[in-house]
Formats: structure tokens, sequence, C-alpha cells
């Protein structure tokens, strides 16, 4: 039996879910996943067609295949590679919808290269923290007048 988490799903298949989106979170694989919306794709297709090299591209795909979001057909010494099932296809269409009608921010890109966006004094990432509260003791200078 799964345990299940507080939130109603097995924590096995929460764990399943993050490895999807941790996979899925790559540009690099993100473009080579767009490459193969429309078919198989050699591997030296998906290099030109991505802008990677060669062993980059193959690296993904192995990573990709081993997930199973994307199938390999062999052709003598040819690699083809599609997307394993619609379900895929599917992610990538809502992923990019999302992206298109929401207004995404991105704090960790608005700090100067090289430096993590730090957030305000007392604040986060987000924006300022709240206010300091009233003190409700008089200050030195109220008592000394």
């Amino acid at each position: 039996m799964r345990n299940r988490s507080e939130v109603g799903v097995a924590d096995d298949e929460i764990s399943d879910l993050a490895d999807v989106f941790s996979v899925l979170g790559d540009p690099g694989r993100l473009r080579l996943l767009y490459a193969l919306r429309d078919g198989e794709v050699s591997v030296g297709a998906l290099s030109t067609l991505t802008g990677q090299s060669d062993s980059a591209v193959s690296h993904a795909l192995q990573l990709l295949r081993a997930h199973r979001i994307v199938r390999v057909r062999r052709e003598g010494r040819r690699a083809y590679y599609r997307l394993d099932d619609p379900h895929v296809q599917m992610l990538l269409e809502v992923a990019r919808s999302h992206a298109e009608h929401s207004e995404l921010q991105h704090p960790e890109r608005s700090a100067p290269p090289g430096e993590a966006a730090a957030p305000e004094p007392g604040g986060t990432a987000e924006g300022p923290g709240p206010a300091p509260a009233a003190s409700a003791s008089p200050t030195s200078e109220e008592v000394a007048s």
C-alpha cells in the first residue's frame, strides 16, 4: 500500500510528478521536445534545429528516453526520435499556454550577472516585508520632554 500524503496524493506519485517536471524543466530538452512535435527527427537534424552539439543532444535524448518521454527507432546506424505519446504533446501545449497568458516574473533574472537577486531587508524576493510595527512604549526623546 502506498503512503498517502496530507494532500491526497501518494508520496511516490508526488515524487514521480516532480521527476517529470524536473526533466521537462531544462531549456535544451524543451527545445528538443518542441522540435519533435511534428514527428520523427534524427539526432543530427535535432542538433542543427536546436543549435546544440550532437553530444548534448544524445545525452538529453538518453535522459528523455529513460523517462519514457521520447521513443527511438533505429534504421541501420541512424536513430530517429519522436515523442513517446500524446500526453507529452499535451504537457507542452498546456505549459506554453500557461506561459503565454500569465505574466511570469523571474526575480532571479533581474539581478546583475553573477549575483543572485537579494530580497529587500525584512522582505522576500517577491517584495518588501511588512511595515515595522509602531512601538507602544515611548521613545527616550518622548520621556525626556
